[in-house]
């Protein structure tokens, strides 16, 4: 039987791998023991559709988001017309094929749990 020995291991996200300037706001990834985690701060004013969508070519997001909220406010709105408000202490499950921007005046960080995180950014331009 072949044992693995998993170590003891942090990262801090203000001191992160990659950052991303995502148009209006930042992520910024850490990877620890081949996960990666990603903090999204967004302003206020940040819509996907008018700063990611030229960086990635796709109408929609096509990313599977697992994001807990730290503070701030999104509108989510799915292709379907399917829309929710994420809230702090709200955990979500956003699938592919969406649009996103930040409600009100402060800004929209949350923990993005995303299997596809890193890869994507770094396709980015």
């Amino acid at each position: 039987m072949i044992t693995e020995t998993v170590k003891l291991a942090k990262r801090n996200l203000d001191v992160s791998d990659l950052s991303m300037d995502c148009g209006h706001g930042t992520v910024d990834m850490v990877t620890v023991d081949e996960v990666t985690v990603g903090r999204f701060t967004l302003q206020p004013g940040w819509k996907w559709s008018e700063h990611i969508r030229p960086m990635v070519h796709t109408e929609s997001c096509q990313m599977h988001h697992l994001q807990y909220v730290v503070s701030g406010h999104l509108r989510v709105v799915q292709e379907d017309g399917t829309e929710t408000d994420l809230d702090p202490g709200d955990f979500a499950s956003i699938p592919p094929g969406h649009d996103a921007w930040v409600l009100g005046d402060e800004p929209f960080v949350a923990i993005d749990f995303s299997p596809d995180l890193r890869r994507v950014f770094e396709r980015a331009p």
